[in-house]
């Protein structure tokens, strides 16, 4: 009997030793999931993706690689409080040959630009046989100034019904910085997609050279786009705005404080050209389109000229900063107009 009392008594001692080491609170799924063995804490469980980090810690890291997170940049508003503010230059000096010879061909792809617009903007285009699908004879705008789709035909009474507009007038810029560009970076200004668009003939003479706080289109949908196209040209070629015109560009964007800056195209680098161009494949010959008849044969009227201008050749309307010249305006003459579509020296 002794022995077997002795017996319990070390069975007893030894659950109490256990309970002091182990302690004594019930198991449950906490306790189990600690006391589980120490290789669900390796170093490859460390990798498992977290689950998305909120905007606070996408912020949070952005800031710790020192870069904005994606597009935050490109906010018109943001690029806008960018741009230097400063009163508008003389302009003393400025002629349209300081941006050197209108549609030029700054891309080296065998087409001017005017018409390399055309074929950008336009749908349902045909092209002036032989000349590569370069020429635009006809096609369909969907107008970004007034909202209204106007049929374009190539001729000398039609060609003006679509004109090629500078979003950043040139005179505007020469004002606002240009002076201080180099003669490259003024003549891709002048011809820079980035800076073009193809709209309404009539508007865009009535812009003239106007900015943001002069002249805005007609079609008020299209005004965030076309103050923030004008905000990313400013930026890309160190242009500067002035107060009136921050103040008109800011009340736009006020309506669309998401309007980002056009991320589209530009000017193409030599070393871009040369790429494009091996890349290039030769167009198979289309079937010839005819060109699309007049509804009215319109009778040939006279073009309305000032007399006591008169250039004598093309050079001498680049040289006057007055090309292209269009039907009507002064100096315009048939024989500076060798397609007869209305508009001379291009």
């Amino acid at each position: 009997m002794a022995s077997t009392w002795r017996t319990l008594a070390a069975s007893l001692s030894a659950g109490a030793l256990l309970l002091t080491v182990f302690g004594c609170s019930p198991v449950d799924s906490t306790s189990s999931s600690s006391a589980q063995p120490s290789t669900t804490s390796s170093p490859s469980a460390t990798t498992t993706p977290e689950p998305s980090q909120t905007a606070e810690e996408q912020q949070s890291t952005a800031d710790m690689i020192g870069q904005a997170p994606e597009g935050a940049q490109d906010n018109a508003l943001t690029v806008l409080n960018t741009l230097a503010v400063k009163g508008r230059a003389p302009k003393t000096g400025y002629s349209r040959d300081q941006f050197g010879a209108a549609w030029a061909d700054v891309d080296h792809n065998g087409c001017d630009t005017r018409n390399d617009i055309l074929n950008r903007d336009l749908t349902d285009k045909t092209y002036k046989a032989n000349t590569h699908d370069c020429v635009v004879a006809s096609g369909v705008l969907q107008d970004p100034y007034t909202g209204t789709r106007i049929d374009f035909v190539r001729g000398q009474d039609t060609s003006t019904a679509v004109q090629i507009d500078h979003v950043v007038a040139l005179s505007d810029a020469w004002q606002k910085g240009a002076q201080q560009l180099t003669e490259d970076e003024r003549r891709n200004l002048a011809n820079d997609p980035y800076n073009l668009l193809a709209v309404d003939g009539p508007s865009n003479q009535r812009k003239s050279d106007g900015d943001a706080a002069t002249w805005l289109p007609a079609n008020t949908g299209f005004r965030c786009e076309y103050v923030a196209r004008q905000i990313g040209v400013k930026q890309k070629y160190r242009l500067w705005v002035t107060q009136a015109e921050h103040d008109a560009m800011a009340n736009v964007l006020a309506t669309c404080p998401a309007q980002t800056i056009p991320a589209d195209g530009g000017v193409i680098t030599p070393v871009q050209a040369e790429q494009q161009q091996a890349q290039t494949v030769e167009p198979q010959p289309t079937q010839e389109v005819p060109a699309p008849q007049p509804t009215q044969e319109p009778a040939p009227q006279p073009a309305q000229q000032d007399t006591n201008v008169y250039y004598k050749n093309c050079a001498a309307v680049r040289a006057a900063g007055k090309a292209p010249l269009y039907q009507g305006q002064p100096g315009y003459s048939s024989k500076l107009d060798r397609d007869g579509d209305g508009i001379a020296c291009e």
